[in-house]
């Protein structure tokens, strides 16, 4: 028995063994590891090797499409302009004005597609604004005109065309500070199911020349592109106003942007589901082409609101408030002249003052004192401006 227990126990030599066994395979594991790595290394090496190699691509534009088959483009940045040749396949997908890559034997590679200028893309409207119709008081026949110009032509297209009548191609609403005019085309953006594209006349004024009409350009391709689609130029003065000659480059860039402004809202090319409009404060300022039937076929005032006008802009925002004793048509007789933005200050300012006093509702004290208030800032206002 003790013989063959000496037998079987492990001996020096064969733990020995055993440690040598295991380092090895720990050595094996680790070089398995870093052969991944050298391979992951590798990969990624050969495919930047291969972008260096890669024969660069250039971008140019369709000119026109030749009945031989042929392709007229003109490269951009050097506008350089050649003939070449397309696949079959590329050719039934190409028409003027297309952007197509070409490579160094200027062949066409692959059609791109329309590429907007960063500036116009994030003029399109992503998510609409929560302002309703229903949000807006004392404006119900501006605002029916309205739907009728711009809402109704893309949302019931069918009736214009069992009537047989064009509709308005484009509005303008004007007015003092303050009326509604920008809150008209928020409601309009809420309501309407189409693009709405919104920018501001000054964002089309630049330093460079061209590059405002380049702007306006792309962005009536853009609307074009996603229609039916409605464009707001908030400040319309800012790019339309009378042209004059007064010998600086700065009128010239800006008189250029206006006649491409022109051409896109009424020239030779087809508009499309593209509506128009614009809000301004100085329409004194504007130029007569602007305002001509066919571009502007509806020049609405929008008027300081009237004693039921403010009596609804004063439900309007005083709606969520607690109100404690306020009579609001008293409140009404007392705002007579203001302007919506004007009331809306109003009830902010009331509500201010109850939160100052730490009170549970707003009363009628607080409604006469905001009365006051902004009476007194739109007068400390204009004898500023004076």
């Amino acid at each position: 028995m003790e013989e063959s227990a000496t037998s079987t126990a492990a001996t020096p030599d064969d733990l020995k063994v055993r440690i040598q066994l295991n380092e090895l395979e720990a050595m094996v594991l680790e070089s398995k590891l870093h052969v991944e790595e050298l391979t992951k290394e590798n990969s990624q090496l050969r495919r930047e090797n291969n972008q260096l190699k890669r024969i660069p691509l250039f971008v140019a534009v369709v000119v026109d499409i030749l009945e031989t088959g042929e392709v007229y483009l003109r490269q951009q940045g050097n506008n350089q302009e050649y003939l070449t040749q397309a696949s079959e396949d590329l050719i039934p997908l190409l028409k003027p004005g297309a952007k197509v890559a070409v490579n160094n034997a200027l062949s066409i590679v692959k059609l791109i597609g329309n590429i907007y200028d960063s500036r116009v893309r994030i003029m399109e409207l992503e998510e609409s604004p929560t302002i309703s119709y229903a949000d807006i008081g004392g404006l119900e026949h501006t605002i029916k005109e309205v739907r009728e110009a711009v809402e109704y032509p893309l949302t019931k297209p069918e009736i214009f065309r069992r009537i047989g009548v064009e509709p308005p191609k484009g509005i303008l609403l004007h007015g003092s500070p303050g009326t509604g005019k920008t809150l008209i085309a928020k409601a309009v953006a809420h309501e309407a199911k189409a693009t709405f594209i919104r920018m501001s006349g000054s964002e089309l004024v630049h330093k460079f020349i061209g590059e405002g009409a380049g702007l306006v350009r792309e962005l009536f391709m853009l609307a074009r592109e996603r229609a039916p689609a409605i464009v707001f130029i908030d400040e319309i003065d800012a790019v339309g106003s009378t042209r004059s000659n007064d010998g600086t480059s700065g009128s010239a860039e800006v008189q250029r942007t206006m006649m491409q402004l022109l051409a896109e809202m009424d020239g030779f090319d087809n508009r499309g589901d593209v509506r128009i409009m614009a809000a301004t404060n100085r329409v004194d300022m504007l130029d007569p082409a602007l305002l001509r039937p066919g571009r502007f076929d509806r020049i609405i005032e929008i008027p300081l609101p009237d004693a039921k006008g403010r009596l609804e802009i004063l439900k309007i925002h005083s709606g969520k408030m607690q109100l404690a004793g306020v009579d609001l048509t008293e409140i009404t007789a007392l705002t007579e002249n203001a302007t919506g933005a004007e009331i809306q200050a109003v009830c902010r300012e009331a509500g201010m003052m109850a939160v100052r006093r730490d009170a549970v509702a707003v009363e009628r004290s607080d409604f006469i004192d905001a009365v006051h208030k902004v009476k007194n800032e739109k007068v400390s206002d204009n004898r500023m401006y004076t």
